[in-house]
């Protein structure tokens, strides 16, 4: 037979179509082209989730001169009418019954479920089938695009996206539409009337015909596959005949869903992955077949002759005949419907920005150089500066050049829009000064998107945006609540204007692992110890392998496999599992929402398919670290992105208007306010030495940002910056690559050593001695790059800053490099260097350009430093509620440890005077919180801030008119064991406990029950001291130091060198102290006991220590809530341990 021309028209990946598909588009796409195909469709179910992925590399096919077609579609799902289902829907929520059918998750990722569509469903309100649309060209995509994005709103949306034929009818130009798989519309007919006979199924499919081609004329085509399954062929009869009644075209599709032949085991573990912990279908089974034979189909990207071969196959195998020429015309019909109806096109990637930001009579660029212009004149007015000499016109010609580039690029849109966000910003919420490169922007720092001046710190404007580079601007943007923000820009400007962007979460190789093994029946214990230590083990070898020697890192894939012995050994045991990882390895899990990045532009529903996760619409596609594809497809993310210092300076804002200013409810106009005329950059005083002293200088280190780490706070303390560079410098010297270099050490030597310090010349001098002689900055080797090389501009001079940094370079770049470079050695030598000192000044650029970090940043964020230590100098009480306030759970213990170390006492939790924040009492003391209190809600809370003070239980109880729900017995325990009902407990109490089991235990409905209950339970007396300390730690989290650990005991350990246990491996002492407040006791292998022992110590860290050989008396333990000092053993593997009995190795001090 000569060849057959046969084009896949149906097609399922695992991006849009996840644990149904298998592997990405550019991997169906090579496979087909690679196997003699033309062209190929994406038709995922649901949405256009992988058409980025598709359309991406298409593109790059073409430049590879690979002549392969992408066609552009969707499988939709399909109900008849909108209405109609709606009906049916409140009938089963009505119902009792029918009500348990229903599923109300809300995500954005379209898990297929075989049981709904390819069979007789039992709950019709869960019915839906498949039909598969695919573009004729641009129109068509565009109404597709409209056709899914309305299918992820309003009520389309239920448990899945779907259409109906009052849809199709507004949107199918463009269009062709098959009847898809045995999920689809015509095995509808099939699956719901075929036990009433024939003449039902054809009837029903008669009607369907009609319909479909009242909306699709010819673009109506019967899909008929080619499988093992009978009841396939039936339905492929039936659909013959609508082909013999209404002259309707037939097609065939293989309905690939995996990459290529080898791929269907991995596809069928993939499948079962996806339903674990959901309670596997009926459907799906979890024994994985050993061979392809015992399948039903084949579903891979097919050619006309394997196409062929399975119509014969699959045919004779069902005992069913057929035309072939009739089939022969369904494979040939594929490729004239791909080449003959389809035009060849790339979908429309114009950017699209929203009109809105431009108004009626201005362009873009003369709008957007009007607000730079007149921003520009209101901050030099406001710094009284304007009329300086030379200053106005320094300041214009740098804005003039940079709206020159802007417009030059056609970026003044984004601009604008970037504008439009940072107004509503204004009206709700504080922004940070800036982060990354943006501020280097005197466009952005006149527009208020930056309030970093970028004259006054030397910051280049080509560092953020390069005249000859092509990419958009990318301006990362701090607020204090981001979410916030976003509900705002969506619900102003609308939710087809302002989308949130997608992430693709991948399978992990730990999850991996843990999952494959449990097909296999591999011990869990067996799999836990493989995966506890992988990581551990491949972590060294990686970072040595890349230089590190300080920081975190992560190794990837091929590390850990390297470096594991333990996996290693583990999959020489188990060679499938090691197979399946690979092949599955990265595969999409799940969908989820970007952290900060939104789309804006106008009727995006109309430009690309959006979808939509527990009930907000996003992005089908990503942009990010490891993907990019929104702004090649024409669409520009904006990051907006949270910053918690800036909440903590809005609550202590707050603070400040309400104890100094007499503003008893501040508006967050009044905190804008007062940040404007008092925080903001251009008006604090960034010189003054008693800020720098009191924080920088004596380590009085409270929630300043950057500065949480104690390896951070040690470096600051020994350079004693005394300007914003200064702490630039120090937090891009504080990383992993100038750690490891030892770079912090030679700094600080050079601080404390300025006349050691040698340039080469002079203008080495000029851009170095801020950092006292090191190239701490990328802004810095392009400075000195642009102005000792010959005709070196700063665009050239920032590509230098990239080029030095990639490994690699394409021969186009490396010749770049070298021509950079010989511009430079000619620069140096017209300048008085040799070529030999040239060339060295060179090499040291390379190397610093390996750690060299981005000026811009630095400033910024040093900036928010420096902004945090002015309030902790000025307003340190303030400043202590807001740290306390935004502190986690997780860490409010450290926190209140640091806040006491700052001289405060912290009032214990009261009923009367605590509140819902952090409060000052008096200038040394503050008030902790209702809210800390665990088990205490909202409505509790209300009610007690209501109704007290009270005086006594009977107020509480009775006399003050609480409602009993809304502070209930739950509430009670809660606020009683916590400790904050002490104002209550009088003289008729013996104690606490007393108390306790008389109020809340044993609730008293009247005053009468109550007296009783203070006689019945008056010999319990108080709670022990054990019963104390768990009952504040369980209800507050925090640990109750004091009354272990007094002050003065802690004080002699520090005076005897005697370290807490979590300072105890860098501290280099022999001896450190903990407390132990849990113990567990194990066997090991041999059967012999050992005791794992969590400790806490006064900087609130938890530690385990692995206490061996305590002998055959497992009951021989340490003392819970008891000080005890111990010399133990560090791995950094394993961390601390002790050898022999307790009694021995652990001394006891209280």
């Amino acid at each position: 037979m000569e060849k057959i021309n046969f084009v896949g028209l149906h097609a399922h990946s695992g991006v849009g179509s996840p644990f149904d598909g298998f592997g990405y588009p550019q991997e169906h796409m090579d496979f087909a082209y690679e196997n003699g195909s033309e062209a190929l469709a994406l038709t995922d179910h649901g949405n256009m989730n992988g058409f980025a992925y598709q359309v991406l590399h298409a593109k790059r096919m073409k430049k590879q001169g690979k002549d392969f077609k992408p066609i552009f579609g969707v499988e939709a799902y399909f109900i008849e009418s909108l209405d109609d289902w709606k009906v049916k829907l409140e009938e089963y929520k009505a119902d009792k019954v029918k009500s348990k059918q229903i599923d109300n998750a809300r995500s954005g990722t379209t898990v297929e479920n075989e049981a709904e569509s390819k069979s007789a469903t039992k709950h019709d309100i869960n019915r839906k089938r498949h039909l598969v649309l695919v573009a004729m060209n641009q129109t068509g995509l565009n109404n597709i695009f409209k056709l899914v994005s309305t299918s992820y709103s309003g009520d389309y949306f239920y448990r899945k996206p779907r259409i109906d034929f009052e849809l199709l009818k507004e949107h199918n130009e463009g269009i062709i539409a098959m009847s898809a798989c045995l999920g689809g519309v015509y095995a509808g007919c099939y699956w719901q009337n075929r036990e009433q006979g024939e003449e039902a199924v054809l009837q029903c499919m008669r009607e369907m015909t009609t319909k479909m081609m009242d909306i699709f004329g010819d673009r109506w085509y019967g899909e008929l596959q080619w499988n093992g399954i009978q009841e396939q062929h039936e339905l492929n009869q039936y659909i013959i005949k609508m082909h013999e009644e209404f002259g309707i075209r037939l097609v065939s599709t293989c309905d690939s869903h995996y990459p290529n032949p080898t791929a269907w085991q991995d596809r069928e573990l993939y499948k079962r992955i996806g339903w674990l912990g959901k309670g596997a279908p009926e459907w799906l089974d979890n024994n994985i077949p050993d061979h392809i034979d015992e399948m039903e189909y084949e579903l891979y990207p097919k050619n006309g002759e394997q196409m062929w071969e399975d119509y014969l196959k699959y045919s004779k195998q069902c005992g069913v005949e057929y035309n072939d020429d009739l089939i022969l015309q369904s494979f040939e019909e594929t490729h004239r419907i791909a080449f003959d109806r389809i035009e060849d096109f790339i979908p429309d990637n114009t950017v699209r920005l929203p009109d809105f930001v431009v108004p009626a009579g201005h362009t873009a660029d003369n709008y957007l150089s009007q607000l730079a212009f007149e921003g520009l004149l209101r901050i030099l007015e406001r710094r009284g500066t304007k009329d300086a000499e030379g200053v106005l016109e320094l300041y214009n010609d740098r804005l003039s050049h940079e709206l020159s580039v802007i417009s030059d690029r056609g970026f003044s849109r984004y601009f604008l829009t970037m504008k439009a966000i940072v107004d509503k910003t204004d009206e709700v919420q504080l922004a940070g000064p800036g982060r990354g490169s943006a501020a280097g922007s005197l466009v952005a720092y006149a527009l208020g998107i930056t309030q970093v001046d970028p004259i006054k710190y030397g910051l280049l404007f080509s560092r953020f945006l390069r005249a000859d580079a092509t990419d958009y601007p990318d301006i990362d943007f701090d607020v204090s609540d981001p979410m916030m923000l976003k509900e705002k820009l969506i619900e102003e400007w609308g939710s087809n204007t302002v989308v949130p962007i997608s992430n693709f979460n991948t399978l992990q190789l730990r999850s991996l692992i843990k999952d494959i093994s449990k097909f296999y029946d591999i011990p869990f214990t067996e799999v836990n110890k493989v995966t506890a230590v992988m990581m551990r083990e491949a972590t060294g070898p990686a970072k040595k392998r890349r230089g590190m020697k300080a920081g975190m890192y992560t190794p990837n894939f091929e590390e850990v496999c390297e470096f594991s012995p333990t996996l290693q050994a583990f999959f020489r045991q188990y060679p499938r599992v090691k197979s399946h990882v690979e092949g599955l390895m990265g595969q999409i899990r799940s969908t989820s929402r970007h952290a900060g990045g939104v789309v804006i532009g106008e009727q995006l529903d109309q430009f690309m398919p959006l979808i939509a996760s527990k009930g907000v619409r996003q992005t089908p596609w990503s942009e990010g670290q490891n993907v990019r594809q929104l702004e090649p497809m024409g669409f520009i993310k904006f990051d907006i992105l949270g910053l918690a210092t800036l909440r903590m300076m809005e609550e202590c804002i707050r603070r400040i208007l309400q104890r100094h200013h007499g503003v008893e409810n501040p508006t967050f106009a009044d905190i804008k306010e007062y940040y404007d005329t008092t925080l903001h950059p251009d008006v604090v005083d960034l010189h003054d030495q008693e800020v720098y002293k009191n924080i920088f200088h004596d380590g009085k280190w409270i929630g300043i940002f950057q500065f949480a780490e104690k390896g951070a706070q040690k470096f600051a303390t020994k350079v004693q910056p005394k300007s914003i560079v200064d702490i630039s410098a120090i937090t891009s010297i504080f990383r992993p690559g100038p750690l490891s270099a030892g770079v912090h050490n030679d700094y600080v030597e050079a601080v404390r050593d300025p006349l050691s310090i040698r340039y080469e010349n002079e203008i080495m001098e000029e851009f170095t001695s801020e950092t006292h002689g090191f190239l701490i900055f990328q802004e810095q080797i392009a400075l000195l790059a642009h102005h000792l090389g010959k005709d070196l501009d700063l665009d050239d001079a920032n590509l230098l800053r990239k080029l030095l940094t990639k490994k690699g370079l394409d021969p186009a770049k490396e010749a770049k490099k070298e021509e950079i470079y010989s511009k430079f050695v000619a620069g140096c030598v017209e300048k008085g260097m040799t070529e030999d000192m040239a060339d060295e000044l060179w090499q040291k650029f390379e190397y610093f350009s390996g750690y060299g970090f981005n000026k811009s940043h630095a400033v910024s964020y040093s900036l928010v430093s420096y902004q945090c230590a002015w309030l902790a100098t000025y307003y340190n009480a303030e400043w202590c509620c807001a740290f306390l306030d935004k502190e986690p759970e997780t860490r409010k213990e450290k926190a209140i440890n640091i806040v006491k170390a700052q001289g405060y006492s912290v009032k214990p939790l009261n009923i009367n005077t605590s509140g819902r924040n952090w409060d000052i009492l008096d200038n040394s003391t503050l008030v902790a919180p209702l809210t800390t209190i665990k088990g205490l809600g909202d409505a509790a809370i209300d009610e007690i801030l209501e109704k007290r003070p009270f005086t006594s239980v009977e107020d509480l109880l009775f006399d003050k008119g609480v409602v009993a729900r809304k502070l209930n017995k739950k509430s009670l325990d809660a606020l009683c064991r916590s400790n904050a009902m002490t104002d209550l407990i009088d003289e008729r109490f013996s104690g606490s406990k007393h108390f306790w089991s008389a109020v809340v235990v044993d609730k008293p409905k009247t005053k009468k029950k109550l007296n009783e209950n203070i006689e019945k339970y008056l010999p319990e007396g108080d709670f022990t001291k054990n019963e104390f300390i768990e009952h504040i730690q369980t209800l507050t989290g925090i640990y109750p130091l004091n009354l272990v650990v007094p002050e003065q005991l802690r004080q002699r350990f520090e005076k005897k060198g005697l370290p807490p246990i979590s300072e105890y491996v860098e501290s280099g002492e022999e001896f450190c102290w903990c407390i132990p407040i849990n113990v567990n006791s194990k066997k090991t292998k041999n059967k012999k006991w050992y005791h794992i022992v969590t400790v806490i110590d006064s900087n609130s860290v938890t530690t385990q220590i692995r206490c061996w050989n305590i002998g055959n008396d497992y009951t021989d333990q340490p003392d819970i809530n008891v000080p005890y000092f111990l010399k133990p053993k560090y791995d950094e593997n394993w961390g601390f341990s002790t050898n022999g009995r307790i009694d021995e190795s652990w001394a006891r001090l209280a």
